[in-house]
């Protein structure tokens, strides 16, 4: 069969199509697993069965995202994180690079010590506007420096969204033929950091470092003005809770279970109201609820693929015009999860796709596993930063844009694209030949 039939290949073409066409992600996650199972022999049923057998492999990553995602909206509803955001706008100095250091820092602990993800930017940044336009800081930066936050601790720190999100690389690479540790993949994925590092520097100190001129616009203070200073006890068991979260995750590996432990303390201790206690795990539905049902039908279309039984022949193809050039094969690769990321506009929920063809691919082409985890990771995150679909794209967009003056497209998407992927691809692929 040829190269451009193979049903994996066609598949996988249809899916980015899709989602580059705006389809909903799981509507075309499911068509594009029926297309391949058509095209290789399985029918429609059997199909079917097959995908929503697949649910369990990322079972585990999605009840971790609803649980985390419950905690985040408990966290928020306690108010803690706004009261922080508030002071932390307050007490920020007047020198510009300074800020957006400080930025980059806060929203590297939404993705780890404090997982609230992107909530406290709608309250943080738009009382900043007015300072940022003192200074004719550059938002661009102001955006690069919140994405490289929002992205860099859970591609390389195995905590938070990290311990998440090399989980589900370590289990997919398993599960496809070369076994690695979560462990083994922090070892090697703060090369990808600092190659995310080198960019936020380069965006910060050289490419937005000139002063850039806004008009002084009335800003939606709502959010940031409807924050309580007052310290409450439900702020001291919500600190209690976050520290219990790190106590437990740091021995057990498990996101779902100290999240859980997390709701708890907070339910038990009063900072969360029995009464209010649907309301919160509605409010974490809504924030990870998607990306959940995502990661399951991801899974299960892994699964369909591998069940045609021509991702081999595909892989074998693959080589042969490659050549047996790691060099090349490492692009391509990059290039292909770079396409998939942009379309889905989630790192996590491109794992399972792409690693039923990268896993054999690497092996056929030699690569070690250390490699393997460095082009994987790269792949998965590669797209997020540049995608308009992303949170970390459309978070820091709500935040600057609070008066109209920052477009998503070219002031956000544009920039971190630039200053993220590009650096990530170029790093995979160099590092990939020599570990």
């Amino acid at each position: 069969m040829s190269i451009l039939l193979n049903p994996v290949l066609i598949s996988v073409v249809i899916l980015c199509v899709l989602c580059l066409l705006k389809l909903n992600v799981l509507l075309s996650l499911i068509i594009a697993a029926i297309v391949g199972a058509v095209l290789g022999g399985i029918d429609i049923p059997t199909a079917m069965g097959i995908l929503t057998a697949g649910f369990s492999v990322n079972g585990g990553t999605s009840l971790a995202y609803l649980l985390l995602g419950t905690f985040a909206t408990a966290i928020a509803a306690t108010g803690l994180a706004d009261m922080m955001s508030k002071k932390l706008s307050k007490i920020m100095g007047k020198n510009a690079k300074f800020l957006l250091v400080v930025l980059a820092g806060v929203a590297c602990l939404s993705q780890n010590l404090i997982p609230v993800h992107i909530a406290f930017i709608p309250i943080m940044i738009p009382p900043l506007l007015s300072l940022f336009n003192e200074l004719k800081l550059d938002r661009r930066a102001a955006a690069c420096a919140l994405a490289f936050g929002l992205k860099a601790p859970y591609i390389s720190i195995p905590f938070g969204f990290g311990a998440i999100f090399m989980g589900i690389i370590a289990d997919n690479m398993t599960k496809n033929g070369m076994t690695t540790t979560i462990g083994e993949i922090a070892r090697y994925n703060w090369i990808l950091g600092a190659a995310m590092l080198f960019g936020l520097i380069l965006a910060i100190f050289v490419t937005y470092r000139k002063p850039r001129e806004y008009k002084e616009l009335s800003v939606d203070m709502s959010a940031h003005d409807a924050v309580s200073d007052k310290f409450t006890k439900e702020h001291a068991v919500t600190l209690l809770a976050i520290v219990v979260v790190v106590a437990v995750q740091i021995p057990t590996e498990s996101l779902a279970l100290s999240a859980l432990c997390g709701l708890m303390v907070m339910f038990v201790f009063g900072a969360i109201k029995w009464k209010k206690i649907d309301e919160q795990f509605d409010g974490g539905l809504r924030i990870m609820g998607m990306i959940a049902f995502i990661m399951l039908v991801a899974g299960g279309f892994a699964d369909v693929i591998k069940s045609t039984g021509a991702v081999d022949e595909l892989v074998q193809a693959a080589v042969g015009i490659m050549g047996g050039n790691k060099l090349v094969a490492a692009t391509v690769i990059t290039l292909i999860g770079l396409l998939v990321t942009m379309g889905i506009g989630s790192s996590f929920s491109t794992i399972p796709v792409v690693a039923v063809l990268y896993v054999p691919l690497c092996q056929q082409m030699g690569f070690s596993i250390p490699a393997t985890i460095i082009l994987m990771s790269a792949a998965a995150a590669l797209g997020d930063a540049g995608s308009p679909a992303s949170d970390t794209t459309l978070g820091p967009t709500a935040g600057l844009n609070a008066d109209g003056q920052h477009n998503h497209i070219w002031d956000t998407c544009v920039p971190t694209f630039i200053h993220y992927n590009i650096p990530l691809m170029i790093t995979a692929i160099v590092v990939s030949q020599f570990v």
